[in-house]
């Protein structure tokens, strides 16, 4: 592999390590077990693992983060197609990373996250912040449910994408549950965020 190909490669796996067992759970030792090169070669790419992580924040989630917050803003689009194509972002990311959804849950969604503390050290709030005013905006402006909490619009998407993308995942061994995929989550997603649980209008 090219130099760029090996510390890519290095990032994944140090994201699928994460995802599945922790950070706190997760040396540099077995990152470099995993992705198969020797200990000494990990610490050329990344010399800590503060330094490692720096490095997936900023390549991997902080895009995501200014992805979402340039969806939220006040003079662009209906309100309810950019809440329901975040949603459709969510599950998109889900789908093509198999990491993120463990991952947030674990280290971001937690107030003891070790990812979340370091975004927050790193980047702050701003982003998410930027969000919920342009939804009190939006609401102000009546074009959007005045019951809605602004606070709770991403937690709730999280809770309508990820979550479900996660339980689903260990139903395939259960004979009882249905067979659904990551399109059956978005389609539920998109419809409760779109018509609630009454009949379809």
């Amino acid at each position: 592999m090219s130099g760029p190909e090996q510390r890519n490669r290095l990032l994944d796996t140090a994201l699928a390590l994460f995802a599945k067992q922790g950070i706190v759970d997760t040396p540099l030792s077995a990152i470099a077990r995993e992705a198969g090169v020797t200990p000494a070669m990990l610490h050329y790419y990344f010399k800590t693992r503060d330094q490692l992580l720096d490095v997936l924040i900023d390549e991997r989630i902080q895009p995501r983060r200014i992805a979402v917050s340039e969806m939220f803003k006040m003079d662009e689009g209906e309100p309810v197609t950019v809440i329901t194509r975040l949603a459709e972002k969510m599950m998109q990311t889900a789908t093509e990373h198999p990491w993120f959804p463990s991952l947030w849950m674990r280290e971001v969604f937690s107030d003891n996250g070790v990812l979340r503390q370091r975004i927050i050290k790193r980047y702050g709030k701003l982003h998410h912040q930027g969000a919920i005013d342009c939804i009190a905006h939006w609401q102000a402006e009546g074009r959007l449910n005045p019951d809605i909490e602004p606070a709770l619009v991403f937690i709730s998407i999280l809770g309508l994408t990820i979550m479900p993308l996660i339980a689903v995942s260990s139903w395939h061994t259960d004979p009882s549950r249905p067979t659904l995929g990551a399109s059956d989550v978005a389609r539920h997603a998109v419809a409760l965020l779109s018509n609630g649980v009454g009949p379809k209008r």
